[in-house]
């Protein structure tokens, strides 16, 4: 065969190479269409998960419409928590019924808008009221704002909730810093992070060990000593229940056995799809309620009103404690660890 076999092993040299990667090409297609007809066509309708292109979407009309604002810090506020916003400076505020594939907060004490502007020249996102698994929404529109900061450019996110205290030391109107959370639903399968994954916002398998940064945690304890609220400040660990009723007092004592200081119905499923955009979390709860632990208790029973009542209360100590806060971060630089620096 000699030199008439060089030609012919060169020519199926090339058709190998052809072959391969027309194998390669046709099953990443493949893999591409598998997971655009379960998101749009199988999830899209019957659990509300969001398309890239429909994130992106929202993130355009957004960026359209914010002022020439580039946010830096997202911040959302919890039930009756959007009085923070009030210290946003030159605002420009966005009701959700405006933005396209945006849901409604239906909760009393929630707004319903978003505010574009700064906080001591820090420049900022607002959201004045979240949306809530027990509403009736998928965790993808629960979590959506988060991937929303992040297409907005957003680096930080400090995310709030007005919780019932679990911890026997708390006292309504204190400040519990979560430092760690427990994420119930996730346990029976829900997680805003179930189904195909978007690789263009972080990788499939996220660790969590690092929720809510340490280094915004330390200064948190400065600004609430400056402030006078050190002994009203805690750091514990924050649990999400599906709600809307609260607790019995069974459940509150599991609670209690495992560990938890707080207990809310909001905050983890967007804190899952901000740590797996990158965004790095400060959390903060506000203690509205102190749990029952004892069937023979005098507390008065828990209801929505109370709630809004002791974050009023509140209000002002927490914007000051939330403009300190926006003021540090301003000064810090995210690195790829996904700490801040």
């Amino acid at each position: 065969m000699g030199d008439d076999a060089s030609p012919l092993l060169t020519d199926l040299s090339k058709l190998c190479q052809r072959h391969k990667f027309f194998v390669c090409f046709v099953t990443s297609f493949h893999h591409y269409l598998n997971n655009f007809i379960f998101i749009n066509l199988i999830m899209g309708d019957s659990e509300g998960v969001y398309t890239y292109w429909q994130l992106e979407d929202i993130a355009d009309f957004l960026k359209q419409r914010s002022n020439n604002i580039f946010p830096k810090v997202a911040i959302i506020c919890g039930s009756g928590l959007s009085s923070i916003a009030n210290v946003v400076e030159n605002p420009t505020e966005i009701n959700y019924d405006e933005i396209p594939y945006f849901p409604k907060s239906t909760v009393e004490g929630q707004i319903g808008s978003l505010v574009f502007g700064t906080i001591l020249e820090v420049p900022v996102i607002v959201l004045k009221g979240r949306f809530h698994f027990y509403e009736g929404y998928s965790l993808s529109k629960v979590s959506m704002p988060s991937r929303i900061f992040k297409l907005l450019g957003c680096s930080f996110l400090i995310i709030t909730n007005a919780a019932g205290g679990v911890n026997k030391k708390y006292r309504i109107g204190d400040i519990m810093m979560i430092k760690d959370h427990i994420n119930f639903l996730g346990f029976s399968g829900n997680n805003p992070l179930r189904g195909p994954n978007e690789d263009r916002f972080g990788d499939r398998f996220p660790p969590m060990n690092k929720c809510y940064d340490k280094d915004l945690r330390k200064q948190a304890v400065r600004i609430a000593k400056k402030l006078g609220l050190l002994r009203k400040l805690h750091q514990g660990v924050y649990v999400h229940v599906a709600g809307p009723n609260y607790q019995t007092v069974a459940e509150t004592k599991m609670l209690a056995i495992c560990g938890i200081d707080a207990v809310g119905m909001s905050t983890i499923a967007e804190v899952i799809a901000a740590r797996h955009s990158g965004l790095i979390i400060f959390g903060f709860s506000l203690i509205c309620e102190e749990g029952i632990l004892d069937y023979s208790s005098n507390k008065k029973e828990p209801d929505h009103y109370d709630v809004l009542e002791a974050v009023k209360a509140m209000e002002q100590p927490l914007q000051e404690f939330v403009k300190l806060m926006v003021k540090y971060i301003g000064t810090k630089t995210p690195c790829t660890c996904g700490s801040a620096h």
